[in-house]
């Protein structure tokens, strides 16, 4: 009888390194200092990182017409991130207000970041948005509140800046988010968090969601769901454009 015990408990920690193993993984590089936000994927910070790519819309299936590139650097105080757009037509909230956050910015085209450092309630997380107009809104989440919305008065600090590049139907979107908002530990190499990247794309009769992990659900809000993100000095493994990680 022990024997057999012994095995279903190696089967299920087997199991459970499969399965982590599994989880897409994007590596942010380290940066010694940090920098104006960037719109321009091809400048010196920005090339140092990897690109990943949401390209799924929320039940997985591939949407290559909106494959939105991401990149992602970080500092002694700050995460950084980069999406590069392709649109075919904006739906953008009027008169928009670039000094003060946009409560439902989510109406409105926008890129997202979820990420969380608690492993253990992952129903707690911060949520980060942009608009191509450079509007923005950040988000304490707590999906045990029936109204978990109302994280929006929560305030990171963080900052966003963004174009819409017409000639090309593409809009850029840069933020620097304080690490000291999303994570209690000194930022160091080897940190790992929880994340997911979604955008919202166009007026309301045919608006796109487009995600880096799907879903598999009409709300974003699925944290089991999400992949990790990890702070990395380097970049020394390869990654997929779903940043699932290569070992070769």
């Amino acid at each position: 009888m022990n024997g057999f015990a012994n095995i279903v408990l190696l089967m299920l920690f087997v199991s459970g390194v499969a399965e982590a193993s599994d989880q897409a993984v994007i590596e942010s590089v380290h940066a010694t200092e940090d920098v104006p936000l960037r719109l321009d994927p091809t400048s010196e910070f920005w090339r140092a990182s990897r690109p990943i790519y949401m390209e799924r819309d929320k039940f997985g299936k591939i949407i290559p017409r909106y494959r939105t590139e991401v990149r992602t650097r970080w500092t002694k105080s700050n995460l950084y991130f980069l999406f590069v757009c392709p649109y075919e037509e904006l739906h953008l909230k009027a008169a928009p207000n670039t000094q003060k956050e946009t409560n439902e910015l989510w109406n409105w085209d926008v890129a997202e970041v979820f990420v969380g450092s608690d492993f253990t309630n992952i129903k707690r997380y911060k949520e980060f948005e942009i608009s191509p107009q450079g509007e923005w809104v950040d988000l304490d989440i707590d999906l045990s509140q029936p109204h978990h919305e109302d994280g929006w008065t929560w305030n990171s600090g963080f900052e966003v800046k963004a174009r819409i590049d017409k000639g090309t139907h593409t809009w850029y979107g840069a933020m620097r988010i304080p690490l000291a908002a999303i994570d209690a530990r000194p930022p160091a190499a080897g940190n790992t968090m929880r994340i997911n990247l979604f955008r919202s794309h166009g007026p309301p009769a045919h608006q796109q969601a487009v995600t880096w992990q799907s879903p598999m659900n009409d709300s974003f809000h699925v944290p089991e769901r999400f992949g990790l993100i990890r702070l990395v000095e380097k970049l020394t493994r390869r990654s997929d454009s779903l940043g699932n990680v290569d070992y070769q």
